[in-house]
């Protein structure tokens, strides 16, 4: 049954870290979507209703930003946005089917920044691309959040931290019997028109954006320009 009326909106998290124009310019982005904001930062943001909570930047301050930007959101359905990626207008008409399944955007291209390559594979799976039902997702941060602690935070601290590579970073995506946290679903969908993940030398996350950056080589590896991205003009956004 088609969903009629349906509640969006957007929680957006950042360390602050991220320079100019990709910060100021990604927010101006977000804004066209025309859906309420809940950003959640390490010092003050003039960017929808935002929340501080000052620490140090790293996996255990992005997963409290998650918690707290998902309790203060008063939508049903929420999409995950990063300080350092280029939604596509597209990517907010999408609605969840169902309210137990974590929904990720395929139709999304990692930008070398700042020269002219940009890359696809198969699989490429973000939290920064999940569309879910709010409240399942707050369940499973929130669960996250206190294993976390029961492991020691201290263990969080890395780059790409142990325990959470093993539980995996996207929700849905790791089965219970293959180190996943919780017995959950996923399902994907592609916007009519792509997501810009901006990949420069201080994301969260590795920035694997070269072949030889990938232990096992994925498949479907795809290679294109900025001029080659349909639905945008990076080039002029960015100005």
């Amino acid at each position: 049954m088609e969903k009629l009326d349906v509640d969006k909106g957007i929680i957006y998290y950042t360390d602050n870290r991220l320079n100019e124009p990709i910060f100021s310019v990604v927010q101006r982005q977000l804004l066209k979507s025309g859906l309420p904001i809940v950003s959640a930062s390490l010092a003050p943001i003039n960017f929808g209703r935002n929340i501080v909570l000052p620490g140090n930047p790293g996996y255990t301050s992005m997963i409290r930003q998650i918690v707290t930007a998902l309790e203060a959101s008063e939508a049903d359905y929420v999409f995950f946005c990063e300080h350092d990626v280029l939604y596509h207008p597209s990517h907010f008409a999408f609605v969840p089917a169902n309210d137990d399944v974590y929904y990720y955007n395929m139709n999304n291209w990692r930008w070398a920044y700042p020269g002219n390559k940009l890359i696809r594979y198969d699989g490429l799976t973000s939290l920064s691309q999940l569309c879910v039902y709010r409240q399942l997702a707050l369940n499973h941060f929130r669960h996250r959040w206190q294993k976390m602690g029961e492991v020691g935070l201290e263990k969080f601290q890395t780059k790409d931290p142990h325990f959470a590579r093993l539980w995996g970073y996207e929700p849905g995506r790791r089965p219970v019997g293959n180190g996943g946290l919780l017995k959950e679903t996923s399902d994907t969908w592609s916007s009519p028109f792509p997501n810009v993940d901006i990949r420069h030398q201080t994301t969260f996350s590795l920035r694997k954006v070269s072949r030889k950056d990938f232990a096992h080589q994925p498949t479907g590896w795809t290679e294109t320009t900025l001029d080659n991205i349909p639905g945008w003009d990076v080039q002029s956004v960015l100005a």
